[in-house]
Parts: structure tokens; C-alpha cells; sequence
């Protein structure tokens, strides 16, 4: 009997030690959060799911969409740097190695992976329009990515279906199960077709991050407004918020319209 609860006490203690040494503090906005998984483990794991994901979609290259995404991403890469340069907080990019890609899919939709590996679906170019639409899609997924709050989902993730066992540890137990829970927590091949849904306070904080970082590269922040709009009209019947995990589109756009004073103050200085 004492051998059989040997090793679940020994995962107790190992998940109780994650939970204390395993808290983040987002640098921009001061929110604490649970990530259980060194981002140098998730981003090697980031890299192989990723040409896993190339190599099962169509990848478009030299096309004036493709070419977009590259310059859009490529000057967000550089203002996002700049950025948390100025803030003596570099070291929140330590392990970017940025790729940008669009893929030929009719979704609506988009995502980053750790260290900076965004993939853009063709079927949401209709609603971002032009660079700045794009920008806005782009900076807020390149946000959440930043701010770890996959990681958050995965701790998550790997508390509730694995007990908290390391990230290393599922990956050789049970693979595929882990891939998944990887796959879900980032929002790779979802098909939910209005973008992954973090959680509403996700969602927030990806916007307002996202604000910010699109106008460090130059673009201006209030055609955010817009893009939501656009995205909300084509959305259908929706939940009630309470309901939902993203918040609702009126008060996506409220929360996005009082944070634009700091993120026009931004864009001032780079035009």
C-alpha cells in the first residue's frame, strides 16, 4: 500500500514546488500568472509543431499577401523590440526567433506560437483589409504569445488532465495527448473561426498589448476599432458575455478606445 502512494505523493510535492517556483508577471501589465512550462521547452516544442503545421497547409510565399505579412511582421518584430528595449525589459523576448507565414485556409483566423512563430489564414484578409487591418491581427496574436498566456492554458492544461506532470515527462509518457493539449492551448488547425479564444481577460490584455506594439511599428492603433467592428459583423448570433470567453464585442471596443490615448502617444512619436 505505502509503494502505491509513494509516487502519487511525490507528484503532489513536485506540483506543489510548480505552483511556487511556476509564476509569471507580465512585464507590461503587472498580471501574475501560472506557467508551469520553461518557454525553452515550449519553444523547441513550439518549433517542431510549427513545421509540423507548414507541412500539412498550404504555405503561400511570394505573392503580394505573403509578401504583406512578411513586412507587417517584419516591422512589428522590430518595434516590439524597441519597445521592451526602452522599457529595460528585453529579456521578454530572450528565445524570439520570429517566422511569419500565410496559409491558404478559408477560416478566419490566426495564431503565435513561443519565440514568434505566426501564421496568418488567407480567409481573414477580407476583414483586415489593408497593412494596418493586418497589423491589428498580427500584434494581437504576437500579444498573447508575449504575455504567455498559452503557457498559462498548458499549466493549466497539464494540471488537469496529467496532475501537473512535467511537460518532458507527458511528452514521452503520452505523445500525442500532449501534442494536443500544445495544439489547443495555441490555437493550431482550430477551427473555431473567429480566432482561439483565450479567456476574456486574455483577450484584454492581448488587445491593449497589441495596441501598443502596432504603434511602435508605425501603424495607427485606432484603426483597431474598426477591424473588431468588421470582425463582430460578420461573428453572428453571439452568447451573453458571461456566457463567453471572449468578451463581448462592445466591451472589446471600450476597453480598446480608453487605452488609445497611451497607444496614440505612441504612434505620434514614430510618424
Amino acid at each position: 500500500m505505502n509503494g502505491m502512494y509513494k509516487p502519487i505523493g511525490t507528484l503532489l510535492v513536485a506540483s506543489l514546488m510548480f505552483l511556487a517556483t511556476g509564476c509569471f508577471k507580465n512585464p507590461t501589465t503587472g498580471r501574475r500568472s501560472l506557467n508551469l512550462v520553461p518557454e525553452g521547452t515550449l519553444s523547441s516544442l513550439s518549433g517542431e509543431q510549427y513545421s509540423t503545421f507548414l507541412a500539412q497547409n498550404k504555405r503561400l510565399s511570394g505573392t503580394n499577401d505573403a509578401l504583406m505579412v512578411q513586412r507587417v511582421g517584419n516591422k512589428l518584430a522590430a518595434g516590439i523590440v524597441q519597445y521592451y528595449a526602452q522599457k529595460g525589459q528585453s529579456s521578454i523576448l530572450n528565445g524570439f526567433k520570429w517566422e511569419f507565414n500565410l496559409v491558404q485556409d478559408v477560416q478566419k483566423n490566426a495564431f503565435c506560437m513561443p519565440g514568434g512563430k505566426v501564421v496568418i489564414y488567407t480567409g481573414i484578409l477580407p476583414v483586415t483589409k489593408d497593412e494596418t487591418g493586418l497589423a491589428v491581427v498580427m500584434s494581437h496574436e504576437i500579444a498573447h504569445a508575449i504575455a504567455r498566456h498559452g503557457n498559462e492554458r498548458m499549466s493549466q492544461g497539464l494540471l488537469q488532465q496529467f496532475g501537473g506532470l512535467a511537460l518532458n515527462v507527458a511528452l514521452s509518457s503520452k505523445p500525442e495527448e500532449t501534442r494536443n493539449l500544445f495544439n489547443t492551448a495555441y490555437g493550431v488547425g482550430t477551427s473555431v473561426g473567429v480566432m482561439l479564444p483565450f479567456s476574456r481577460k486574455h483577450e484584454t490584455e492581448a488587445d491593449l498589448m497589441g495596441l501598443d506594439f502596432m504603434a511602435m511599428a508605425g501603424y495607427n492603433p485606432g484603426e483597431a476599432v474598426g477591424f473588431w467592428q468588421r470582425m463582430a459583423s460578420g461573428a453572428g448570433a453571439k452568447q451573453p458575455e458571461l456566457l463567453s470567453t471572449h468578451p463581448s464585442d462592445a466591451t472589446r471596443i471600450q476597453n480598446i478606445q480608453k487605452h488609445l490615448p497611451q497607444a496614440l502617444a505612441i504612434y505620434s512619436t514614430k510618424k
